[in-house]
């Protein structure tokens, strides 16, 4: 008779923070492929740690990834700074809406992945350390084997930094996802006049091709502008894909209602969305680089932690 094999209680350790240790790459990175290698780096590491010495899994596996997330940020800056056009980070598929996953959910959002991207790697896995995962700064100083006073003073630095940056306003979840959707159907069904409505005057869309496929090297800035770059969706061959084989859906993307754009046998784009005060899109994130879309198209939802 054989004997059911008992599970390793190592892997089992590893598999109970997996979610937590993507999400902290994730988001000190902004990038699902590059969260993914990290874990397993983190994995590997693990396996071969003396755990007997290990107090705390949790600590222990959230330093690990943090520290080659950061490694791995350092060695890709040339490339980010040489990238061909705005570099915005790799869009994930998020699950719904929940009261009690808003602040999750905007800590992955696109604006905020963007402002990010502007900190030095420390400030990076500082500020996702702190802000988001609400470790402390002996914590967060044990982690990245720095004094207590240099995380303290990164922290500052990188709080201020994403403040003066990305003003936060207070419209409402129900609110974006209204407008959201009323975009949605002005956008595939070539109404300029509403979309007119829905975009603030000032309105910026940011569209990211990675020199892989034809996309505006600058932002597009104004109201009339976006909005007929959106009407024109449902009569314009896009990246070689007619009209009428285009399929546009929404759906939860960066931990709020965004679009996924189709085509008969790829994820062509998604877009994601952010508001000013007034509830209208103040900015529009395309991210178009068939490179950045393999989470997307992969279809996998990220639970946020």
């Amino acid at each position: 008779m054989t004997h059911p094999q008992q599970p390793d209680p190592d892997q089992l350790a590893f598999q109970q923070y997996r979610t937590l240790l993507f999400s902290v790459g994730y988001r000190i990175l902004g990038s699902a492929a590059d969260a993914e290698d990290v874990v397993q780096d983190a994995w590997l590491k693990w396996s071969a740690a003396d755990r007997s010495q290990v107090a705390d899994p949790k600590s222990y596996l959230t330093r690990i990834v943090s520290n080659l997330a950061m490694e791995r940020l350092r060695s890709t800056r040339h490339q980010r700074e040489t990238y061909v056009g705005p570099w915005l980070p790799e869009p994930i598929l998020t699950g719904p809406d929940t009261a009690d996953g808003i602040a999750a959910a905007d800590s992955v959002s696109t604006a905020l992945l963007v402002v990010l991207e502007t900190l030095s790697p420390l400030e990076r896995a500082v500020f996702v350390l702190k802000e988001v995962f609400a470790f402390s700064y002996a914590e967060i100083a044990e982690a990245g084997e720095r004094s207590e006073a240099a995380v303290r003073q990164a922290a500052h630095r990188a709080r201020e930094h994403v403040q003066a940056r990305r003003p936060r306003f207070t419209a409402d979840r129900a609110r974006q996802r209204e407008v959201t959707e009323r975009f949605f159907a002005a956008a595939t069904g070539g109404d300029i006049n509403t979309l007119m409505e829905l975009l603030s005057p000032d309105v910026t869309l940011w569209t990211d091709g990675g020199g892989k496929v034809r996309q505006a090297l600058k932002p597009v800035v104004g109201l009339e502008t976006v909005a007929r770059w959106f009407s024109s969706i449902g009569t314009v061959t896009y990246q070689g894909v007619e009209p009428g084989q285009m399929r546009a859906e929404l759906t939860s993307v960066n931990g709020a209602l965004g679009v996924v754009f189709h085509g008969p046998d790829r994820v062509i784009a998604t877009l994601t969305f952010d508001f000013d005060c007034d509830g209208r899109i103040s900015t529009i994130h395309n991210v178009a680089n068939p490179d950045k879309l393999h989470a997307v198209a992969e279809g996998t939802r990220h639970e946020l932690s």
